[in-house]
């Protein structure tokens, strides 16, 4: 590959810095030292690493030839199977990528690439020095290399040219391939292929093909807001992923914007007019024609996550994955057999094998959207409800609190942080049941059973927000737990937004006996070289303890009985099972979550366009006992046909209960509780022979689950 002959030329009409006699001295210092500088920056990464220098510059020397390289052949389909072995589909290439020339593309989001990704890409030759001397101190730091400074010639070359392994060597390798591929090549053509290239997410490489898939519109129509829109994208395509997580697109759009401020790039009013512009966003048909599946999507991000976007468009992969058809069959027909109405809202399912992590089922049905393709299992995120009451049950049990003898009140309740607040302004925590209904006090358990927001609310605070979000973290829960930092108490009663996968995942740690394993959607994988790639372990489970099984065998047997005679009645088919319902305030959202010793299976349903309440669907408002716990049970009970039923494992130890006071936010009389009337001596001799007549005082006696007043062993 021999560099071009003439003068380049400048990559836009109207260029992106003012250039002067400064930068042309500049850009004459980059060619002359171009070379020289890769080296410094290469001795600097050596020396972050530890490694010598005759290595290094024999590593450096050796491969750093861009003739003997190739770049990749797009176009190639990668194919992934069922558990089965049946075909589930291909992973396209040139169907999401349409390469166009740079007048095709608009100027603003070049200006916004370069602005946020490489601002001094006119400025450096290949490998930016200031860049890498900053990711250096953090490698420094971290004793390994965690943070690269990379140009956008360096990711042109990562993408084009070598593989994304985190190595010293492919660093070095790449450091030098960049180099020489900025003389090689003009700023414009580097820029324009990687433009070409890079991936914005939902299946979109390139900025074509991102154009289309989120405005239906050419690159070329794109404004200045769309273009830092998809410009803030390459970072973490799934992260900022504007179709199920507009908050986190915003955000990355206005850091875009701030950077183009920042560079002179643009003036500040024209910053704060496309700050406040809403996303508009309008997906195209090149998004909805895409016929994959939620699980499929699931496994390309993942193997995109190993592999790297180049290499796994590059294709020609075998990917053996752990879904079973069956289920997703099952699936599929449990939601539109109950959500049967095309005004109905979203429903969505995913299932887990709790010894291993395995996805069995993922799945989604939208009315009136059978080509969506919005990750609602995985990506999306709502507020889980009662479901999340869990945590907080496994939280005490873990701390030693014995939920049969620990008892709260069950009445309004109002948590005061701020003397002077109210319940209107949010300032203060007021809660209530779900159907406004109190039953004085009462245990865990009990409370447990009727889904008690009164009673969890002080719990909550008793074990602490903080403490329940380490024990849901501990248990799969992946989501962002925190409120701008802070674990907020409501947390406790569900109303921090989670995905169903991470309540399926956690779900399944107790259905392990208290063993967390990592959700695991890929068994193996063979490269377009014929070998299975062992070295990213795929289809090894990874397992942990997250809980002890005695905790574990608590709160399942407490969840067991809610599906018996609580909430979860409608769920329950027959065999050994537990789980727990959800419904956020205003019937937005409603869960099930729920588990045998074989399958996790979580369901969740709500609109997806927006959070509109569920109060009139088939004539009754949405709770997680409803159609939830009827799509759960009608999965279940057919998947697992055939199947033994298998009792819940009995622990080597259980749980050592410890003393425990109710904290001083906790409510310490029944504010409707009515004394007895007195009764005279002889009523009160003939109830003492009555009773002295029942038996020979040998039976057990009953528990009373609901005292009026506090048990004796029960701190006032």
């Amino acid at each position: 590959m021999s560099p071009p002959g003439g003068r380049r030329t400048s990559l836009d009409p109207d260029p992106l810095f003012r250039r002067g006699r400064h930068q042309r001295a500049a850009r004459r210092r980059r060619r002359r030292h171009g070379v020289v500088a890769a080296l410094a920056v290469l001795a600097a990464v050596v020396a972050v690493a530890g490694i010598g220098g005759g290595a290094a510059v024999f590593a450096y020397g050796s491969s750093c030839d861009l003739d003997s390289l190739r770049e990749v052949n797009i176009g190639a389909n990668t194919f992934v199977y069922a558990a089965d072995g049946s075909l589930l589909g291909s992973i396209p290439a040139e169907r999401n990528r349409e390469p166009v020339e740079a007048g095709d593309m608009s100027l603003w989001v070049r200006k916004a690439t370069i602005a946020v990704e490489d601002r001094r890409f006119f400025e450096h030759g290949g490998v930016d020095i200031e860049g890498i001397a900053r990711a250096a101190m953090t490698d420094l730091k971290a004793g390994r290399i965690v943070e690269g400074g990379s140009t956008i010639t360096q990711q042109l070359v990562r993408n084009l040219y070598i593989s994304r392994e985190r190595t010293v060597q492919r660093k070095l390798k790449e450091a030098c391939l960049a180099t020489k591929l900025d003389r090689a090549w003009t700023k414009h053509r580097i820029l324009t292929t990687y433009l070409n290239q890079v991936y914005y997410g939902n299946q979109a490489y390139g900025i074509q093909a991102a154009s289309q898939t989120y405005f239906s519109k050419p690159a070329s129509k794109l404004t200045l807001s769309e273009s830092a829109l998809l410009a803030g994208l390459t970072q973490a395509p799934s992260i900022y992923n504007p179709f199920t997580n507009a908050t986190r697109a915003l955000a990355r759009r206005a850091e875009v914007l701030r950077a183009m401020l920042d560079t002179g790039i643009i003036n500040r009013k024209r910053h704060a007019k496309a700050v406040s512009s809403k996303m508009r966003l309008r997906p195209g048909r090149l998004y909805r024609e895409i016929r994959e599946p939620y699980f499929f999507g699931y496994v390309r991000d993942r193997l995109i996550e190993e592999y790297g976007a180049g290499e796994v468009r590059s294709g020609g992969m075998r990917v053996y994955t752990t879904i079973k058809p069956r289920y997703q069959r099952l699936a599929e027909d449990a939601i539109r057999d109950t959500m049967t109405e095309p005004t109905d809202p979203a429903a969505a399912l995913i299932s887990i094998s709790p010894r291993t992590g395995a996805i069995r089922a993922m799945a989604a049905v939208i009315p009136n959207q059978p080509k969506n393709q919005f990750n609602l299992l995985s990506q999306a995120r709502r507020q889980p409800g009662s479901t999340f009451k869990t945590f907080v049950l496994t939280a005490a049990v873990d701390m030693g609190i014995d939920p049969d003898s620990t008892y709260y009140v069950s009445a309004p309740f109002t948590y005061k942080p701020h003397p002077a607040g109210n319940c209107d302004d949010g300032s203060w925590w007021c809660v209530h049941t779900y159907a406004n209904d109190y039953y004085g006090w009462s245990s865990i358990r009990s409370a447990t059973i009727r889904s008690d927001n009164a009673v969890y609310a002080q719990l909550t605070l008793d074990v602490t927000p903080e403490r329940v979000a380490q024990v849901a973290r501990r248990m799969g829960v992946r989501s962002q737990l925190d409120v701008k930092g802070a674990y907020v108490p409501a947390m406790g009663l569900g109303s921090v937004a989670v995905s169903p996968l991470d309540m399926a995942s956690a779900y399944a740690t107790l259905a392990a006996g208290g063993v967390y394993s990592e959700p695991m959607a890929i068994r193996r994988v063979v490269l377009a070289n014929g070998r299975e790639d062992k070295r990213a372990g795929w289809g090894v489970p990874k397992r942990r303890r997250a809980v002890s099984e005695g905790t574990a065998a608590i709160v399942t047997r407490i969840l067991e009985q809610n599906m018996q005679s609580g909430t979860g009645t409608r769920a329950a088919f027959g065999r050994p099972a537990a789980g727990k319902t959800g419904t956020n305030e205003e019937h937005k959202d409603a869960w099930f979550a729920g588990y045998t010793p074989d399958l996790a299976t979580t369901v969740w349903i709500g609109y997806t366009r927006a959070e509109i309440p569920m109060e009139s669907v088939h004539g009754i408002a949405v709770s997680g006992g409803s159609f939830p716990a009827e799509i759960w049970r009608l999965f279940m009970e057919p998947a697992l046909e055939g199947n033994e039923p298998t009792p819940f494992a009995e622990p080597a130890f259980w749980p050592q209960w410890k003393p425990f006071t109710r904290g001083r936010y906790a409510l310490t009389y029944d504010p409707y509780y009515t004394p007895p009337e007195e009764e005279d001596d002889k009523e009160k001799k003939e109830r003492e022979d009555d009773k002295a007549d029942e038996g020979d005082g040998d039976a057990e006696p009953a528990p009373a689950d609901e005292p009026s007043q506090p048990p004796s062993s029960e701190p006032g």
